[in-house]
């Protein structure tokens, strides 16, 4: 028997070995040609199967990243605000249907309903807009503040709720005020006290204001890339109404994490750990759809399916920080991926999900330029991207364009990127990001297909006729 279960598990033990190494090879990569600064955790069946970090926490001192460093993770924040309205409707205390009118009569949107803020069905007006425009920049905001100024300034709805799909901010401000409103605490002390602690996250928190490595051990800053100075500089020194003026808004974002603290949520989020088993399907199940570009939501968290199969995620953005929480639900393989200087986080969780799904994956390689660019001309034509995948799931214009035998690739009115002769009919974008253009032609020059690469996933381009 003993030697029975050695024979079974040896594939699974070299698969696993075989997996650990191309994760390696392709976040290395990622690393040391594309700068990628960042913590990734792969995990399966709910067990880390892979967990690194990449550069620095504090460039400057050359602090290195650590397991349990904490990140701005942005809307990610948006599942834990769901969350908590979620547990509020379990104990009875709440109902989807309940109307903003119950808790803010002051607001002229009063048949908005609790499942549209959650569904981003809602067609609430962009409040942060006239934060932007109206609130005393040296101060900082607070939702009680946003909510004043969507009272007194009135803007329309976007549409009648219910009846199209926005991607509102606003629509989760409201909600963390709801959750104020109806449990009596804070909404930080409401976060802490119904999901943190209960999950053992001690490494996540909501933030009020502008972010301080004193106030936060194990704090990552986050860096953006300085064209004037050519170098990654603090996220915090460049002017930002979202490191000022809009860091006190909670519910939308403004919660900081840890990739380990993420896979703690997620395993809760499998195994209905705070909700009931009823309220955690409702959560993760499809409420609402758009076609063009293709996007779907259930409470607070995007969900659909792909030819990878059934997933839950959401993606997030803060000065500085680009982050993933990803599960693919089929295959229980859960990716966190945590960028504290803006890499693509979102697409690089999509590389590591297909290597671990044993699919094509094209290894970052260090490119370059042809000495001599060959005639472009033949490669111009219009073309529909289709990104099937998470973080984006949308099909787009897109078109090549020959300026005097240099391609560009564009979507719409932007001016494009400027692609990079590599090889035959092979071209990298000039822009710096992990993507590469291939054309397939016929004996006679013309062509055939078109694929792009995005961080190591290939996909086929649509000719437009």
């Amino acid at each position: 028997m003993k030697k029975a279960f050695f024979l079974f598990l040896f594939p699974l033990v070299l698969n696993a070995q075989n997996n650990t190494a191309r994760f390696d090879a392709y976040m290395n990569a990622q690393a040391n040609l594309y700068g990628f600064n960042g913590n990734v955790l792969v995990a399966k069946n709910g067990k880390v199967i892979y967990q690194k970090s990449f550069g620095y926490a504090d460039y400057e001192a050359k602090k290195k990243l650590a397991a349990n460093s904490i990140f701005d993770c942005g809307s990610i924040a948006k599942e834990f605000t769901a969350m908590g309205i979620l547990l509020l409707k379990d104990k009875g205390k709440i109902s989807y249907s309940d109307e903003l009118g119950k808790f803010f009569p002051e607001l002229p949107y009063t048949n908005v309903t609790i499942h549209q803020l959650l569904t981003h069905t809602s067609g609430m007006p962009d409040g942060f807009g006239l934060v932007a425009e109206y609130f005393d920049h040296s101060k900082v905001a607070t939702n009680n503040d946003l909510i004043h100024l969507l009272a007194i300034q009135k803007p329309a709805l976007l549409f009648k709720p219910g009846e199209n799909l926005a991607y509102s901010g606003t629509a989760f401000n409201l909600l963390a005020s709801i959750i104020e409103k109806i449990s009596g605490q804070s909404y930080n002390s409401y976060m802490d006290d119904q999901v943190f602690k209960p999950l053992g996250m001690t490494g996540t928190k909501v933030v009020n204001g502008p972010r301080s490595v004193k106030d936060i051990p194990g704090y990552a800053y986050g860096y953006v890339y300085s064209d004037s100075v050519k170098k990654f500089v603090r996220a915090d020194s460049q002017p930002s109404g979202w490191t000022t003026y809009l860091a006190g808004l909670t519910g939308e974002g403004m919660i900081i994490t840890t990739t380990g603290d993420l896979l703690k949520w997620d395993c809760a989020l499998k195994n209905h750990r705070l909700l009931t088993e009823t309220t955690q399907h409702e959560m993760l199940s499809q409420h609402s759809e758009k076609v063009m570009p293709k996007v779907s939501f259930g409470y607070g968290i995007r969900v659909g399916k792909n030819d990878f199969g059934n997933y839950i995620f959401h993606n997030g953005y803060y000065p500085g920080y680009i982050c993933m929480h990803l599960r693919y639900t089929d295959e229980d393989l859960t990716v966190i991926v945590l960028s504290n200087n803006e890499s693509r986080s979102d697409f690089i969780a999509d590389g590591l999900s297909a290597i671990n799904l044993h699919k094509n994956v094209v290894m970052p390689y260090a490119h370059k330029e042809m000495v001599k660019n060959a005639v472009v001309a033949k490669y111009a034509g219009k073309y529909l991207m289709r990104l099937t995948r998470p973080p984006y799931m949308a099909v787009f214009p897109i078109e090549f364009v020959n300026r005097n035998d240099v391609l560009y690739i564009s979507s719409g009115t932007a001016p494009g990127i400027k692609l990079k002769h590599e090889s035959k009919n092979k071209f990298f974008f000039a822009d710096g990001t992990d993507q590469q253009i291939e054309f397939d032609m016929d004996n006679n020059d013309k062509v055939l297909s078109v694929w792009h690469t995005a961080w190591g996933v290939r996909k086929e381009l649509t000719k437009v006729e």
